[in-house]
């Protein structure tokens, strides 16, 4: 890129730098003033609590002027749990042990020396996120405990949302002592669109984009640092035809309680050509009375004429409401080859009795996590173990699955010899 092309764009190239130059520091830190930064950003954004809630209004009342679709609304909206949430995050993040420069062992061993590896900081990572003021304040903690610096960029609709979030977070790492360009926050008055911050490769390590699949891949696009994308909705369940009609109910509906943001929300069910049709009268009803609105292809209309066509361009989307599309399948491996062409690929899920059948759904079908018997429901802080998420990723390459503390670091092998040659 040009020096010209950076001349252009005054304020990411500045923020860029700043950030880099604080993460220079902040990777050498001890991992006690990196915990004790995080307690303190949940400290401080538990006592912004009103100021935050304030702003949002602020946000929600220009969103509704200018028609911004439920979704977002959904998304934007805080409320003290949410935010009593992201605090709970912060502290259990602070609370978890160091991350960084653990010693692992590793298979290249040369004569004379050893060779270990040991997980370091990316440097720079840039979120860029639609909705969802909360996630910075997490994307924040991750960063910091992994000894990342970040830079938040917002969307419009949540500009004072996240003005309130990021001022707390940065008046926090302030107080402790850390690099005060630890965390950047780009707001609307700069200007600064995201193809101007995602192009800053000289000094961003990774861009992690949050919304909706338009926004993921137009951020994939235009980026020409790393990218770890992250995933929502559109995930499948094969129903076996010894599957039980009452854990294919529970799997659709725990799946979808996961908010503001449905994740891992089942959108589209497989039926074996062999399930009762009174089987799935009953979900469907069931569903229906949960407030779901049902959808099949032309087979199932066909046979069911009150249900609603799926468009073909439907399979491959994700819905991102409480929806669900219904399909015929003559066998697990026609499921299985429907899912991996058309599902978003973080997470697809099988209800069975067949020890068989699930070995070959969980090794056949091309997607990061696969469930079997079990809810696909994605928690940001599970009640069982030490794990912290920010979302799934779908791709293949950086990172897959969970995006946790270990996403953000790369590995560096050190080899020590004793002096011999």
């Amino acid at each position: 890129m040009t020096v010209e092309a950076f001349d252009d764009y005054p304020e990411p190239i500045a923020c860029a730098k700043r950030a880099a130059q604080a993460a220079f520091k902040l990777g050498s830190t001890k991992g006690v003033d990196r915990s004790r930064a995080v307690l303190a950003m949940a400290q401080t954004l538990k006592r912004s609590f009103d100021d935050i809630l304030e702003a949002n209004t602020l946000d929600l009342e220009a969103s509704r002027e200018m028609a911004v679709p439920d979704l977002i609304l959904d998304w934007l909206k805080l409320t003290p749990k949410r935010l009593e949430m992201t605090v709970d995050i912060l502290q259990r993040l602070g609370e978890l042990s160091d991350p960084l420069r653990r010693v692992r062992h590793t298979d290249y061993q040369l004569e004379d020396s050893q060779t270990y590896s040991q997980l370091m900081p990316l440097g720079v990572i840039a979120f860029i996120y639609e909705a969802f003021p909360e996630l910075a304040a997490i994307a924040a903690g991750l960063c910091i405990k992994t000894g990342n610096s970040l830079i938040l960029k917002g969307s419009t609709e949540a500009s004072h949302s996240n003005a309130a979030i990021g001022n707390a977070l940065q008046t926090a790492i302030t107080e402790v002592g850390l690099p005060t360009g630890c965390i950047e926050l780009i707001t609307a008055e700069h200007g600064t669109s995201t193809r101007n911050l995602v192009t800053q490769d000289q000094y961003l390590n990774l861009v992690i984009p949050y919304g909706r699949s338009s926004f993921i891949q137009q951020v994939v696009r235009q980026s020409t640092s790393p990218v770890l994308k992250s995933a929502m909705g559109n995930c499948y369940l094969y129903w076996s035809p010894n599957g039980s009609l009452d854990m294919v109910r529970w799997m659709i509906l725990d799946s979808h309680q996961s908010e503001p943001d449905p994740v891992n929300a089942i959108e589209k069910v497989l039926i074996h050509r062999q399930t009762l049709p009174s089987s799935l009268s009953v979900l469907w009803n069931s569903l229906k009375e949960q407030g779901f609105e049902i959808r099949g292809d032309a087979e199932l209309v066909e046979a069911f004429p009150q249900l609603r066509p799926v468009k073909d361009e439907e399979w491959g989307c994700a819905y991102l409401t409480k929806t669900i599309a219904f399909k015929l399948v003559d066998s697990l491996d026609a499921a299985i080859l429907w899912i991996n062409q058309y599902s978003s690929g973080h997470a697809d899920c099988i209800v069975t009795e067949s020890y068989q059948e699930s070995r070959q759904f969980a090794l056949g079908v091309n997607s990061a996590s696969s469930y079997i018997n079990a809810s696909s429901r994605f928690s940001r802080q599970l009640s069982r173990g030490d794990a912290v998420f920010l979302g799934m990723s779908n791709q293949k390459g950086h990172r897959r699955g969970f995006i946790g503390l270990e996403s953000l670091t790369t590995t560096k092998y050190i080899v020590q010899g004793n002096g011999r040659f």
